[in-house]
């Protein structure tokens, strides 16, 4: 059956006091938006409709990033989620299947739970509706419910108070078919305590239509939605706490987990080692066996087995580490290509550059790549020995097996196998330093 997404993205968020769309804030260093859209891309949709309004020029511009072929509509008034589901039916003609109703800032929902709501549709329900057992129920919509056969949803502002004993909530989350849906959306009135058209009314238009709604049921931290400051920290910690433990079940070490953070997209390998007070932004991938040690920050880098980052190590986008590298403390690598077994072991930074392998980079090298209007390259050949306070001024080749000595400036390409001795001749002055110091000594004293 094909399936379509429905992403309801147009909240303004008010609570959260700022001016950037709710759906933008970040969890994990992705937006929330990007993480309900990564759950539902999980059933491989045919279309993905995004229901944007405040901000939404700014949710568009993300959604072209993350899926280019996603369609973003725009609910310019906010009447309801009924009235935000409806604003996707222009971008739906014609689709013959089944839609998932998600929202941005709920951002964990789990494939695994939208495939069982796949599966009680193919069991022949016609509405299907996510629910959760809430500790605190609160404000949530609450699920009348006998069994799995769901009777009605009813908004704790509308509720009874036999009503609000229920535990059994709402997430917002509904599964059925395209015509249907819409279908139903067209009878969903605004006759309640706010005013508005929920969509949630669906349920009960369907079972007077003698339609079945069923309920499948998720833990709660999956519907946790974010509405303010404090519900994106503890959204961040839910994620670090589910990635930690899930990166230690694949084999990992982390030895203080509770100091790492990972990223929504945090790839890490079997017998990886990962010491404290370390962070993953985007697009890292740590192969089998890697070390990063204590206090290193990593992004949009590539790590191979058996090499070691750190500690105090800073890796960028673009840094690519092959097998047995060594990156040591205060190093910084970006947009580089370092091949195995290469060593940048302390104080030095290695941009838009090739290492060979098995060249040794000494304290202090920096590669010169800007030059106030563009980058440039540097390529450093295997076994190549740069010696300590190294300037490769880019572009430059050093040759395989060619050295530099310590405190040269590098303008020339080094030939394979030469040894650069790029600095000025040091020259001693007897007696200069006693002089000049007793000079200044006295024009102090007399000032």
């Amino acid at each position: 059956m094909p399936t379509a997404l429905i992403v309801l993205a147009a909240g303004q968020g008010s609570r959260m006091q700022s001016d950037l769309p709710k759906v933008l804030h970040r969890v994990a260093q992705a937006p929330l938006l990007v993480h309900a859209l990564r759950s539902g891309e999980s059933l491989s949709p045919d279309r993905t409709v995004i229901v944007a309004g405040h901000g939404g020029d700014r949710v568009a511009a993300m959604v072209r990033i993350h899926d280019a072929d996603a369609v973003v509509v725009r609910q310019t008034e906010q009447l309801g989620t009924a009235h935000a589901v409806a604003q996707a039916r222009a971008a739906l003609d014609g689709f013959d299947g089944d839609v998932i109703v998600l929202y941005g800032d709920t951002p964990f929902i789990r494939p695994e739970t939208l495939e069982a709501m796949q599966a009680a549709r193919r069991d022949g329900a016609d509405i299907v509706v996510l629910g959760f057992r809430a500790t605190e129920p609160g404000r949530y919509g609450r699920l009348v419910a006998n069994g799995d056969r769901l009777e009605k949803i009813v908004e704790a502002k509308d509720a009874t108070p036999e009503e609000l004993a229920i535990t059994l909530c709402n997430s917002g989350v509904i599964a059925a078919d395209a015509n249907t849906l819409f279908d139903l959306i067209d009878h969903v009135g605004n006759d309640n305590a706010a005013g508005e058209y929920y969509l949630t009314d669906i349920v009960s238009l369907a079972r007077a239509a003698r339609m079945s709604a069923r309920v499948v049921t998720c833990p709660e931290v999956e519907t946790m939605g974010v509405n303010t400051r404090a519900d994106l920290a503890a959204a961040e910690a839910a994620f670090q706490d589910r990635a930690r433990a899930q990166a230690m079940d694949n084999g990992a070490t982390l030895t203080a987990p509770d100091t790492v953070f990972l990223a929504y997209d945090t790839v890490i390998g079997r017998d990886v080692v990962i010491e404290p007070h370390v962070v993953f932004g985007p697009d890292v991938t740590i192969e089998s066996g890697a070390t990063i040690r204590a206090f290193s920050h990593l992004e949009g880098c590539h790590v191979a087995d058996e090499c070691v980052v750190g500690p105090y190590a800073r890796l960028r986008p673009g840094a690519e580490l092959d097998r047995g590298v060594r990156v040591g403390n205060f190093v910084e690598v970006k947009n580089a290509q370092v091949a195995e077994g290469a060593k940048l072991n302390h104080l030095s930074y290695i941009g838009d550059a090739d290492v060979g392998a098995r060249a040794n980079v000494g304290a202090g090298t920096i590669t010169c790549n800007y030059d106030g209007v563009f980058k440039h390259r540097t390529v450093i050949g295997a076994n190549a020995f740069i010696g300590s306070n190294t300037a490769l001024v880019a572009p430059v080749r050093v040759g395989d097996d060619a050295m530099t000595a310590s405190g040269s400036v590098v303008t020339m390409d080094v030939p394979d196998g030469a040894l650069a001795l790029g600095r000025a001749r040091q020259v001693n002055k007897d007696g200069f330093a006693r002089r000049l110091m007793a000079k200044l000594r006295a024009a102090k004293e007399t000032s």
